[in-house]
């Protein structure tokens, strides 16, 4: 099927970089949030982004322009129905992205894709709430979107080949490489990746060590670009906490129970460089450790 107009349901970190990369490989995007501040903050981060790969000459202020006019903002959700495909990049709560299907459902065509962000959410449960699970799947991207290179493309039960195929050219034409998942939960990257965040909060919270060292242990010890605590603060304790309820309650296994400093830092708020402060405090000019 060919597919020229996107939708995208969320403004935020995914979605403002989700609706970056296909404007700037040629789609035109419909991008939606609940508030208007939230859409014009996208709008600047996109642009922000796109001056830095002009500054890079990875694109020319010519296709910087041409990708900024591709993108169209709205508040009304139904305004998507006209979109070929759906991205859903909303707040990782499985209740709201069902809101959002429920909303958004009567009013696509009969033939769109419907497809989700989500980093570890059942893609078989949340397409058995719409009208189309065989044109239902998991489209996750990596962040930050127009630096990471990896899809994660996850099938539910009854998604059909046709929207697989559909999608994988999507990915293809983005330039990006797509890793095929089963759905189950966190599927590849996160049900690797955030248990070991989780490990060294409990490394943390146990007094093997403190935030500095564990992070440079990693760092220099394992040749990793972001110490694990410095990478939950990246990617949101509260995000990093949801994905490992998901693998205690999916998988039923006591090796994904969240760590209760993991739960005590969300529970302050302290939720990582988007409030800034988590393990780090980023309210100065340089981050410091809370710990």
């Amino acid at each position: 099927m060919e597919i020229n107009t996107v939708g995208v349901i969320g403004a935020g970190q995914m979605g403002n970089g989700i609706a970056h990369v296909l404007a700037t490989a040629g789609y035109n995007v419909m991008l939606n949030d609940v508030t208007q501040d939230a859409l014009d903050a996208a709008i600047s981060k996109i642009e922000k982004n796109l001056d830095r790969q002009v500054s890079k000459e990875t694109i020319s202020a010519t296709e910087k322009a041409a990708a900024l006019n591709r993108i169209e903002t709205t508040l009304h959700l139904p305004a998507l129905g006209s979109s070929e495909l759906v991205i859903e990049a909303a707040t990782e709560r499985e209740e709201i992205k069902n809101q959002i299907f429920d909303t958004l459902g009567p009013h696509l065509k009969p033939d769109t894709l419907l497809t989700t962000n989500t980093s570890s959410i059942s893609i078989t449960r949340l397409a058995s709430r719409t009208d189309r699970p065989e044109r239902f799947m998991g489209f996750h991207f990596m962040n930050p979107v127009p630096l990471m290179k990896l899809v994660e493309l996850i099938r539910g039960i009854a998604t059909d080949e046709e929207t697989y195929k559909a999608c994988h050219g999507i990915v293809e034409r983005l330039g990006k490489t797509a890793s095929s998942s089963e759905d189950y939960p966190a599927f590849i990257v996160n049900r690797i990746l955030i248990p070991m965040i989780n490990e060294a909060c409990y490394a943390l919270y146990e007094g093997v060590g403190n935030v500095s060292s564990i992070d440079n242990a990693m760092k220099l010890g394992a040749n990793h670009p972001m110490g694990p605590l410095e990478l939950g603060d990246f990617i949101g304790l509260d995000t990093c906490l949801a994905i490992m309820n998901v693998l205690h309650d999916g998988l039923a296994d006591t090796k994904y129970r969240p760590c209760p400093l993991l739960t005590k830092y969300v529970e302050a708020g302290w939720l990582g460089r988007k409030t800034r402060r988590g393990f780090y405090d980023y309210r100065g000019d340089i981050p410091v450790p809370t710990r």
